[in-house]
């Protein structure tokens, strides 16, 4: 390597290890998520499957956010978080500056984002010298959820009991229009009670067994959706920011059992409880 190019590409390096240096405190007092996913828990806890090769694309660097098993390696950016990988990184560097081609970095792709099996030091040079596109070998995985950029370690088991409510529900077959979202930890745990109960009491009216995916599309259609209508038409959501109509659901039930249970008060219709729920909160 010639000097002029080892200089350029040791000071890009010492450039992202400051970057990185600087994510780190702006991720602490933002809260916006720095470590990279890792694509063994994402495959563990959404269930994946695949994988299916799509063939060479260019892909936005902005949405590979994971990687298959160099996550501590690297931050969200893709900054480099250890002086260990000077070396290897340097030369990715130098060959950028020489302009010498690089193969494919090799890529899975879950929902909208992607983990990076090979190329790691490709990517976080790519994203250094300002590149907003990469060559990569895609091999797409299927998922029952979508995951965005912006997905938080954190927010995984969330999407995990999301996994095992479409599992139980098949609701994303039944009804393809549903788009439920939560950010209350047990929420899909206690939809699935919901929806039990609701199955339970469906019996006992019509006088006959009622199977689940009955009962899961009645519940969507004549409890979950009336109630996520009348907070779509108050615009209530917008006093609660980053929670969901999902949110408001489950906080519209726990209102009513609550005045079942401390008031004695009869079960009201779902769009009555929903009313009567706004009313509280506009108070």
């Amino acid at each position: 390597m010639s000097r002029k190019t080892d200089e350029r590409a040791a000071l890009d390096f010492e450039q992202a290890r400051f970057k990185a240096f600087l994510s780190r405190l702006a991720a602490f007092f933002s809260g916006r998520p720095l470590r990279l996913l890792s694509y063994e828990e994402v495959r563990e806890k959404l269930h994946l499957g695949g994988p299916i090769y799509r063939g060479v694309q260019e892909v936005p660097l902005e949405k590979i956010v994971g990687s298959l098993n160099r996550y501590h390696q690297f931050d969200r950016a893709f900054l480099p978080l250890d002086d260990s990988l000077a070396e290897r990184w340097q030369r990715v560097a130098h060959a950028f500056y020489k302009e010498i081609s690089l193969p494919p970095v090799v890529l899975y792709k879950v929902g909208e984002v992607y983990f990076v099996v090979d190329g790691h030091h490709r990517v976080s040079v790519a994203r250094q010298q300002g590149q907003k596109f990469i060559e990569a070998e895609v091999r797409e995985c299927q998922t029952r959820v979508n995951i965005t950029p912006d997905l938080k370690p954190e927010d995984l088991e969330i999407l995990h009991e999301k996994v095992h409510f479409l599992e139980r529900t098949n609701l994303d077959r039944l009804r393809p229009e549903a788009r439920i979202k939560l950010t209350i930890p047990d929420g899909f745990s206690r939809m699935l009670e919901h929806i039990a109960v609701h199955r339970y009491f469906m019996g006992i009216d019509l006088g006959r067994p009622v199977s689940e995916e009955e009962a899961v599309t009645h519940w969507y259609d004549t409890v979950y959706l009336p109630v996520v209508e009348i907070i779509r038409e108050s615009g209530i959501l917008s006093e609660f920011p980053g929670r969901t109509e999902g949110d408001l659901y489950l906080w519209v039930m726990d209102h009513q059992r609550y005045l079942v249970e401390a008031f004695g008060k009869p079960l009201q219709p779902p769009e009555e409880a929903a009313r009567n729920f706004l009313q509280e909160v506009e108070k």
